[in-house]
């Protein structure tokens, strides 16, 4: 039996509540969702097994198998859901569950930062939602949260406001209850440039060579691929395929843009929470307490940027991704959008009345410019000196492709890294400290000065060569950490001590002026 710790005095908290039980039609959805996963994989195994034997008795033992299976999986859930039970005290939040393994886990409301809604198609169909309970501790585990799977939209609007309620600690604002943003459809138009549409396309292709593989006709494919091909150069050839795959990872990304921003809209409601919902299948909402924000990130992949788009991303305490929802963006306050769309989303969003992002920033020296360029010709030329290398040894084709490499991603590569260096720039905006690097995601941070806890200097050889540093900025939200890269050394360090006072200034040293020098001389000769 596995019990969260406090239990005991949670159940004396709790004494006078009410045990609620999960809505009945959870059963249905496991049931159906675990048969559709069931169907999906008795087709391949249907088929294996077709081989030495008659089709019609493949069928028979699968269908038995997945029949049995159901009725496991009917008898399991009808268990689990009579074993499950959960109330809402005015402490603790407390979850009963398990047959063989009972677990007793609570939560104090006081530590409670997230109520998440989340609602696949047929969840929605039905009225249910799944209601995901968090402290925003990074435990790496589920013991910082609680899961409640299924229980009734109303159900779940009522925990998340219930648990989320908190007494307003200054006046609220008229706006508060208002929207921030709402869908534009006009924003789907970045979807096909983002990193998204390449990366579906290649996964579109595996897809059809895996399936083709597991009904035995893999070989039949590369044939039908090769004629259609057969008057045309592998070159060519090669080309063709790639646009063919981009054209459906665009596809892929226009459709899986839809599922997850349509009904988009970020609103603050009373009492200072940001809340986003969005989706079109898959329904999401969540909360993301003010106080436990931090600042923003603006994010501008590459191709976005090229269309002057970007996206807001909050950078928040609490803000914790496990197995269940590794694949959920929790901290996307605004999908992709025109440049002043997320300069004002941004500044609605940290109440300021200028977009903190939009801030002047300091640039770097031009040793950063040097080191940049000097690694992207690395990167290009080692490995066009080992194909060069190779082709001397073994075939003369490996010189041309040596010789190709190094004329065609030179140059892309230095533009690169120009970019890069145009990149980096760091300043202070009122409250906030302002970072910007990165050039294939360029990435502006926002953080609230009084948020960082440390810095962190680092220095390597060549570093302390061309004679700058990096310097991290530590704070407990977001992903923890966020650089300044290649600073100058009085220049970065003077940055640090200025933008958080008293955190760095104890360790600096000042650097000794011309007429200090000369007293310090004077001294020493009348001495």
């Amino acid at each position: 039996m596995s019990e969260a710790p406090g239990k005991a005095p949670a159940v004396e908290e709790n004494q006078g509540s009410e045990w609620l039980r999960l809505d009945p039609r959870t059963v249905l959805v496991r049931v159906v969702l675990f048969g559709g996963v069931l169907v999906g994989a008795a087709l391949p195994v249907t088929f294996a097994l077709a081989g030495p034997r008659p089709l019609w008795e493949a069928v028979a033992w699968v269908a038995s198998g997945v029949a049995l299976a159901l009725l496991a999986d009917v008898v399991a859930e009808t268990v689990r859901l009579r074993r499950t039970r959960y109330r809402v005290g005015t402490e603790r939040v407390e979850l009963h569950t398990g047959l063989l393994v009972v677990q007793r886990r609570s939560l104090a409301r006081e530590r409670i930062r997230s109520a998440d809604l989340t609602a696949n198609p047929l969840q929605r169909v039905l009225g249910l939602v799944k209601v995901r309970i968090g402290t925003g501790e990074h435990t790496g585990g589920s013991e910082s949260t609680l899961e409640l799977d299924l229980v009734t939209r109303p159900e779940g609007e009522r925990l998340r406001r219930e648990l989320l309620a908190r007494a307003a600690v200054t006046p609220e604002d008229p706006d508060d209850d208002s929207a921030l943003a709402i869908l534009d459809p006009r924003w789907i138009r970045y979807a096909p440039v983002s990193f998204l549409a390449p990366a579906l396309g290649g996964a579109a292709a595996g897809a059809v060579m895996q399936v083709s593989e597991w009904f035995g006709a893999q070989g039949e494919v590369i044939d039908w691929i090769g004629d259609r091909f057969q008057d045309v150069s592998i070159p060519w050839m090669i080309v063709v395929l790639v646009l063919l795959a981009t054209v459906v990872g665009a596809v892929g990304a226009l459709g899986l843009w839809v599922e997850m921003w349509w009904n988009y809209r970020l609103e603050r409601e009373p009492g200072g929470t940001l809340r986003v919902s969005r989706g079109l299948f898959t329904a999401r909402s969540v909360s993301i307490e003010e106080r436990r924000l931090r600042g923003i990130e603006l994010v501008e992949p590459l191709g976005v940027r090229a269309f002057g788009a970007a996206r807001v991303d909050a950078v928040a305490t609490g803000l914790v991704k496990d197995e269940a929802d590794k694949h959920a963006d929790l901290k996307s306050l605004l999908p992709a959008a025109e440049r002043p769309v997320a300069d004002r989303v941004a500044a609605q969003v940290l109440r300021e009345p200028e977009p903190p992002t939009g801030a002047p920033l300091a640039a770097h020296p031009l040793a950063a410019r040097s080191r940049r360029v000097r690694w992207a010709l690395a990167s290009v030329l080692l490995p066009a000196a080992v194909l060069a290398l190779l082709g001397l040894l073994l075939t003369p084709a490996l010189l041309y492709v040596a010789a190709g490499c190094a004329v065609v991603l030179g140059p892309v590569a230095v533009l690169f890294a120009l970019d890069a260096y145009r990149s980096l720039g760091h300043g202070v905006s009122g409250a906030y400290l302002v970072t910007r690097s990165g050039t294939v995601r360029r990435a502006t941070v926002a953080l609230q000065r009084s948020g960082v806890i440390g810095w962190t200097v680092k220095q390597s050889y060549f570093q302390r060569r061309a004679g700058v540093l990096t310097l991290t900025a530590t704070t407990a939200a977001g992903a923890g950490a966020y650089d300044i890269l290649d600073a100058g050394q009085s220049q970065g360090l003077a940055f640090a001590a200025g933008a958080v006072p008293d955190l760095l200034t104890p360790f600096l040293e000042p650097v000794p002026t011309r007429d200090t020098r000369d007293m310090r001389e004077a001294r020493s000769t009348e001495g």
